[in-house]
């Protein structure tokens, strides 16, 4: 007989959260070992509920075999902290309560999302279930909030990390998405009784998101939608959020004025596709600014995230300054998905740099480096009438197609798991 496992998700598909679309097919691909359920909010990453789901306290659905307990929550506004806060507290209590209705479990799996209570959930219900625990951080905290300084209140900061170190040692494995985000583990714990852990990548699925041709169908009406066609563009895709010291980066941007053309002879815009609480001040700095060759767009549906993928020529990847070892954007996979290169803005160390070095799948330079960020957008754009860029981007898609596969990763989780 299969054995039980219940994620803790927060979000799960059709959610577009990075980590909703990566537990979704691990939930799915999981399920020729497990006996799988989820407990998750109902749909709600931008913010908004659809009226169907603001009736119940929980809905009981099946997705591809995966068993779905939706929590409701208050919907909320990514820029207002207590919006955001209400609608987290409310998804943790709602949580512990939908565990009660998933019967009995072998294993419990939980995120580091939302932030110390994620954690938190999974020793909650590892006790409730007398169960086995995962703790999979993808990122850490408080040191993502100090990093940022999203809080520099020393006794909530001490509190969280008190907390999550508890997690932590209480977890049957703690896995990481990254190199670096091992080290920061090993240091929480001063390289002493460390938590068992495993280090295992994130990735896209390749049979989903994969290289199209310029003039495929989906990809020319992306572009004739968004004015991007016949442009050389430049794309940044997913959370426009606090960790990526994008109101600065857009500063970089306002440089290349309007009318700049690439090698090839292309106009150069720049796309922003997404939401997230810094998405409103992007906007005012780019019509303060006259910044005409900027766009922005909202999130794609996951069938179209290829066409969005593949519409831009170069794709950012960055991370602020101090989040190496305690975050690891995963958008990067979806842009060697696409087999096209990227401006990595991070840091030395972290897993994502070191990946794209390693491939030569882009180029890249520290965070608040701008000059740095400057002068690889001007590489791009001189070599567009080359093969070079093209060579970059290829060579992320070779990479992923033999090491960063969706099987590849989720037989990682089972046999880990199994192992137990």
């Amino acid at each position: 007989m299969k054995k039980g496992i219940l994620i803790f998700a927060h979000y799960y598909a059709p959610d577009t959260a990075a980590t909703g679309q990566i537990l979704k097919d691990q939930a799915e691909g999981m399920l020729g070992e497990f006996n799988v359920t989820v407990i998750c909010v109902v749909p709600s990453y931008i913010g908004i509920i659809e009226d169907r789901y603001k009736t119940q306290k929980y809905y009981f659905e099946e997705l591809n075999g995966v068993r779905i307990i939706r929590v409701r929550v208050p919907e909320f506004r990514k820029s207002n902290k207590l919006s955001r806060i209400r609608n987290i507290v409310a998804y943790f209590f709602g949580a512990l309560g939908a565990s009660r209705k998933a019967g009995k479990q072998d294993y419990v799996f939980t995120i580091s999302q939302p932030p110390i209570l994620g954690g938190l959930l999974g020793v909650l219900g590892k006790w409730q279930k007398k169960a086995k625990m995962i703790y999979c951080i993808q990122d850490f905290n408080p040191e993502q909030v100090i990093a940022v300084g999203y809080s520099k209140n020393k006794l909530i900061l001490k509190l969280m990390m008190v907390l999550d170190k508890f997690s932590c040692r209480h977890s049957d494995l703690v896995i990481t998405v990254g190199r670096d985000l091992v080290d920061t583990l090993k240091n929480r714990f001063n390289d002493k009784n460390v938590p068992k852990y495993a280090m295992i990548n994130n990735w896209i699925d390749e049979k989903d998101v994969y290289p199209l041709p310029n003039d495929s169908e989906g990809v020319v009406a992306f572009k004739k939608k968004y004015n991007l066609d016949g442009k050389f563009v430049i794309m940044y895709s997913g959370n426009i959020g606090l960790y990526y010291d994008l109101e600065n980066i857009i500063k970089v941007i306002g440089k290349f004025k309007v009318g700049t053309k690439s090698a090839d002879g292309r106009e150069m815009a720049f796309a922003f596709v997404g939401a997230g609480s810094v998405l409103e001040n992007l906007k005012k700095y780019a019509n303060k600014h006259n910044l005409d060759n900027v766009v922005f767009i909202p999130y794609q549906d996951k069938e179209d995230l290829i066409y969005s993928l593949n519409s831009g020529d170069i794709h950012w990847c960055v991370n602020a300054k101090g989040i190496k070892g305690v975050s690891c954007p995963s958008k990067a996979y979806g842009i060697m998905g696409v087999g096209k290169p990227i401006i990595g803005v991070l840091e030395k160390g972290s897993e994502i740099r070191y990946l794209i070095e390693e491939i030569g799948c882009g180029k890249c330079c520290e965070p608040e480096k701008y000059d740095g960020i400057e002068q690889i957008i001007r590489f791009y754009l001189e070599e567009a009438d080359t093969d070079e860029y093209e060579k970059m981007g290829l060579n992320g898609r070779k990479y992923l197609e033999t090491y960063l596969t969706k099987d590849v990763s989720i037989r990682k989780y089972i046999e880990s798991i199994k192992e137990l």
